[in-house]
């Protein structure tokens, strides 16, 4: 994908989508960016992340240097942290044994790694600010996580999947791009922290394996479609009739 299609796209999802601050398009407006999607939409099929992010945010994503003492400083502390939130989720007293869907499992990740990083000498660990200033728990990424001196970033995403599910194509990585909640404002390595769990045995569950993923080559798709909802699909002045209670 060149750059310029993905400075394209982003610039139509913007203007196009309500992104940003002006009057919603009229038809003739959308119409190049719906002909677009129909003639060269595959071209969105294979696309590097860090692009898309680039050209979102305006900031760059940096690869993790293994041999940079600072990088390699904080994947150690990074590593570290994940090893101790296995043992501390795993204590039966620990709060996360308490709900009930693995999808809320996620934020007793994020709150343990948030805390624990953020309690590092010379670190700084916190909920990212969108572009408006304010602290923003959804969205992506979820932490930013700082070393003081050299003001080195890395976004950290934590997710947790099913165990023996990493060959799955169910969909689990999501980006919405918009200007006012945008939270990647620094120049920044990107890392999804994969979290496996085995389910919840006898009311416990089993989050058994980490795994650090740097985003600097990983791809993503785009899925366009156009959504609505009952409000506005059901208004007053566009039902035709109605029947039954």
């Amino acid at each position: 994908m060149k750059a310029y299609s993905i400075l394209f796209l982003a610039g139509l999802f913007f203007n196009l989508c309500g992104f940003a601050a002006e009057p919603q398009p009229q038809n003739a407006d959308i119409q190049p960016f719906v002909h677009w999607l129909l003639d060269d939409g595959e071209r969105l099929e294979d696309v590097r992340f860090a692009a898309v992010a680039e050209a979102v945010s305006g900031r760059r994503v940096l690869p993790v240097d293994r041999s940079d003492a600072v990088d390699a400083a904080m994947l150690a502390q990074v590593e570290a942290s994940l090893d101790a939130m296995l043992q501390e989720l795993a204590k039966p007293e620990n709060a996360i044994h308490a709900v009930g869907r693995v999808n809320e499992i996620s934020r007793h990740v994020e709150d343990f790694l948030l805390q624990q990083l953020n309690a590092l000498e010379g670190y700084e660990c916190s909920i990212p600010p969108n572009a408006s200033g304010k602290e923003q728990r959804s969205g992506y990424p979820d932490l930013r996580f700082v070393h003081s001196a050299s003001g080195r970033v890395f976004y950290i995403d934590p997710k947790v999947y099913k165990q023996g599910s990493e060959r799955s194509r169910f969909r689990t990585f999501y980006f919405e791009p918009k200007r006012a909640t945008n939270k990647i404002l620094d120049d920044a390595s990107h890392l999804i922290v994969g979290v496996a769990h085995a389910g919840k045995v006898d009311g416990l569950w089993r989050l058994n394996a980490w795994k650090l993923v740097d985003l600097i080559d990983f791809r993503v798709r785009l899925k366009a479609e156009f959504q609505s909802s009952n409000r506005e699909l059901y208004q007053a002045g566009a039902v035709l009739s109605e029947g039954g209670q």
